[in-house]
């Protein structure tokens, strides 16, 4: 591939061919698009060879792997993949700085060893702070957290609606740290997150070693690939997987916000019947592409940014586009 790109931070280039500064392939797509298959299929085509580095919040969890859908055992011989299943499902926290860090170390050590670092998005808020850096906010008010910690997360959910009602909508009613984390933003700045978040997300970035590929499908299409998943997953041993992740100690507030978690543990403790814990994940999964969809319109804007149509192509083909594409930018 012939590319010369600026050098990440700390890098000082040393000629066009510095393996120490290939280009970073940012590879995105809606939940189900196929972006697995095609990132494994490009670490083994690309001039010098790939790695995989995951960007999905929650693919990071051990043990979450049917659910998550994280690359399989055989899928990982095929390509070598980083920062998937790393991270205690019980852990009550990880955060984007976590991940970026992790993933910046991944992405060098890669480079070490002459490879394109192949970024498999997931995640966009992950994708985001790759390209940009992290939206950090206002720093911690720990007097105030230790008074809202003692607040049931009800309450919390009631007080942030009369705040930040956008943000209330979009955090689950149990989830009481990002619920104390948005109360915190506005109590040390006046301005709710969700209109910090916004003006921060409104353009995106490019970031001068990346190349973005980004997989469209048609919406309708692609609820069909969420639908037939989602079958599969059941099939395949979910609710098996959820029993045996809550023997193990249980989940962690926010890896239960996983799509198919909070679903079958409701289908465990009676709430629900395996047929409508079933219909809830397509819906959830499909609302999720949705959003997905339109955080992958503002990276179609990033300059250089390649989209590739995958309706009936598979992962062979798109990546022969990808590499004439990415060496022959128009």
């Amino acid at each position: 591939m012939q590319v010369t790109d600026e050098s990440p931070k700390n890098t000082t280039p040393t000629g066009p061919n510095d393996p120490s500064i290939r280009p970073i392939i940012v590879l995105l797509g809606a939940t189900a698009s196929g972006k697995t298959a095609l990132s494994i299929e490009l670490a083994h085509v690309l001039p010098h060879g790939g790695e995989c580095v995951l960007a999905d919040s929650m693919q990071v969890y051990r043990g979450m792997t049917i659910g998550t859908t994280q690359p399989t055992q055989s899928e990982q011989r095929m390509a070598r993949h980083h920062l998937c299943g790393f991270v205690d499902p019980r852990s009550t926290e990880f955060t984007v700085r976590n991940w970026l860090d992790a993933a910046e170390d991944a992405i060098q050590g890669i480079r070490l060893r002459g490879r394109h670092p192949i970024v498999v998005g997931g995640t966009n808020l992950y994708i985001r702070a790759l390209l940009e850096g992290v939206f950090e906010g206002p720093g911690r008010n720990d007097i105030l957290r230790e008074e809202l910690e003692q607040v049931d997360a009800a309450d919390l959910h009631d007080r942030l609606t009369a705040v930040d009602p956008e943000s209330a909508m979009r955090i689950h009613r149990n989830d009481h740290r990002r619920l104390v984390r948005a109360i915190e933003v506005h109590a040390a700045t006046g301005v709710p997150l969700s209109t910090q978040q916004t003006e921060w997300s409104d353009t995106v970035r490019g970031r001068p070693d990346t190349r973005l590929l980004i997989l469209n499908w048609p919406v309708e299409a692609l609820n069909r690939r969420i639908n037939a998943r989602t079958k599969a997953m059941l099939t395949s041993g979910l609710i098996e997987e959820v029993q045996q992740l809550q023997s193990e100690g249980g989940l962690g507030m926010q890896a239960q916000e996983a799509v198919g978690y909070r679903e079958i543990l409701n289908h465990l403790e009676g709430r629900c019947s395996r047929a409508e814990a079933e219909e809830q994940i397509k819906i959830r999964t499909r609302r999720y592409g949705k959003q997905q969809r339109t955080w992958l319109r503002r990276f179609s804007a990033v300059p250089g940014a390649i989209r590739l149509e995958a309706e009936g192509r598979d992962a062979t083909d798109l990546a022969q586009e990808a590499i004439q594409r990415l060496q022959n930018p128009a």
